[in-house]
């Protein structure tokens, strides 16, 4: 905590300025009552003003909320988890009301939209994909709540599947709405970033996923990790903040009626759905499947999704002597899903597998292996986990043979992004409350350098180093940064509107 300081107005009066936590600080000012409030630019981060007369002044308590800018690097209609979980979390909190909120997604040129966006969907202007964005969430929960979409340029790349910005992403903030900057896949948002490290004091930059060490040193006041399967960095806390789609959770209340009216639920054995690719849990399934066939010699299953892989998945499928099909890829809300009491889910490469929560919302029995990246479901108890193979046999065959747990309702909470929401503002330690306890001003030696300084110093020089080497195109290509990706190109810029630089 900083000593409060009072300075004298240039016009008349005094200023008080106090300083509150880095998360919160803004300044409280004394105006003389003659002043119109305008020309003090005077901010207080807490959700009401309060105006009290004493001696012909006015105490002013706030004007505006704090600003929480989400930076993504994938957009709808990329049906992927960094362009719909932002959108949520956006949509979420700017439902609380406590925040002025700005989701930034890629603007992609019609060249990179038909590698990207499925069914060769394409849109000539950001506002018509902003307004496809804005349908498809006010599908998903109804009354949509107030808050800005923005667009940054941005370029796929193929050989890393991903979209990568070009230029300063942080240009799309103006200055007086820099307060709190959240950067979800932010290995991609950082590595190649040449820009400022921070638009002023409160600029504070919460990272979610796994990240290099080296950027988070030098961009990040604190890290969420979603689970502790994550690299361990600096300054860093593991909770899920993801939270499932509304109509997962609706699924689930209505399976939880029919259950208590005593109508048969679900009619279906097992499933597994995700990206058809060997990495995403197909190498363990179909090694289990493959070793232990006797023992699952009931076993009906249907596998979902499409991907690179897909061939060679369901060529291995067809030589098991087991009942397992292969079908393409679909949204894992779609009717059809709807039956299956077991989804059966191997994979440990993911952070927080979102397929899982989404069984669990529904109501479903959920197999998973005993791992950190599934440590927040084993307080579901339809959640069983497995540490050895002969374990995995024995819970899918007494899965197929029970029936599920109704869920609770304190449970189902947790799994919506209301909760997630919480959890987020919670850890995140961004609350909007404010303290206006003053501490005197500490003694300093002269010539003292504390260790809080040093590393600071340190982290300064790390950002220089960061931002010189960035600037360098060849040094950019080395590190694999897309080609031209250090500004905006004049295409990008018409279709933003934004003003060709150099």
């Amino acid at each position: 905590m900083l000593p409060s300081t009072a300075k004298r107005h240039p016009h008349h009066g005094t200023r008080l300025r106090l300083r509150f936590p880095d998360s919160l600080s803004s300044p409280l000012h004394l105006l003389p009552s003659a002043a119109p409030i305008a020309q003090w630019g005077f901010f207080v981060d807490v959700a009401a003003a309060v105006i009290c007369v004493r001696s012909g002044w006015f105490l002013v308590l706030m004007a505006r909320k704090q600003h929480i800018a989400i930076f993504t690097t994938a957009s709808l209609p990329w049906m992927t988890g960094t362009a719909v979980n932002p959108l949520f979390r956006a949509a979420y909190l700017a439902k609380s009301g406590d925040w002025e909120v700005t989701l930034v997604v890629p603007w992609l040129s019609k060249g990179d939209q038909v590698l990207v966006y499925p069914n060769k969907m394409k849109f000539n202007v950001p506002g018509e994909q902003e307004g496809y964005v804005r349908r498809w969430l006010g599908e998903q929960i109804g009354l949509l709540p107030k808050f800005d979409i923005k667009f940054y340029p941005g370029k796929f790349s193929k050989e890393k599947r991903s979209i990568l910005p070009v230029g300063d992403i942080t240009q799309t903030v103006s200055d007086d709405k820099a307060d709190i900057a959240v950067l979800e896949e932010p290995e991609h948002l950082t590595w190649y970033h040449h820009g400022r490290r921070e638009r002023n004091g409160y600029f504070h930059a919460f990272l979610l996923k796994h990240i290099n060490s080296w950027v988070t040193d030098i961009y990040c006041h604190k890290v969420i990790r979603l689970s502790a399967a994550t690299q361990d960095v600096p300054r860093s806390v593991v909770c899920n903040v993801h939270g499932v789609n509304p109509k997962f959770i609706e699924i689930g209340k209505l399976k939880h009626h029919q259950i208590s009216q005593r109508e048969q639920a679900f009619f279906k054995g097992a499933y597994y759905i995700g990206k058809m690719v060997w990495s995403k849990g197909y190498t363990e399934l179909v090694q289990l499947l493959q070793k232990h066939q006797n023992e699952l010699s009931g076993l009906k299953m249907e596998l979902y999704g499409s991907g690179e892989d897909a061939d060679e998945v369901k060529a291995s499928a067809e030589k098991l002597n087991l009942d397992v099909r292969v079908y393409p890829g679909r949204d894992h809300g779609d009717s059809i899903f709807h039956d299956y009491k077991v989804f059966i889910n191997p994979s440990t490469t993911d952070v927080v597998c979102t397929t899982t929560a989404e069984a669990l919302a529904m109501g479903k029995i959920v197999i998973c292996a005993n791992h950190p990246s599934n440590e927040f479901f084993k307080r579901f108890p339809n959640c069983h986990m497995y540490n050895t193979e002969n374990e995995f046999v024995r819970l899918t065959m007494e899965a197929l043979a029970e029936d599920p747990i109704p869920l609770s309702e304190e449970l189902r909470h947790e799994l919506s992004w209301e909760a997630a929401t919480h959890r987020f503002v919670r850890v995140a330690d961004i609350a909007p409350v404010m303290s206006t306890k003053q501490h005197s001003p500490s003694s300093q030696h002269f010539m003292h350098i504390s260790p809080d300084e040093l590393k600071k110093n340190m982290e300064e020089a790390s950002a220089f180093l960061h931002n010189a080497v960035s600037g360098i195109e060849t040094a950019r290509r080395v590190f694999g940064a897309i080609p031209n990706t250090l500004q905006p190109d004049e295409q990008q810029c018409k279709e933003l509107g934004w003003r060709l630089q150099g």
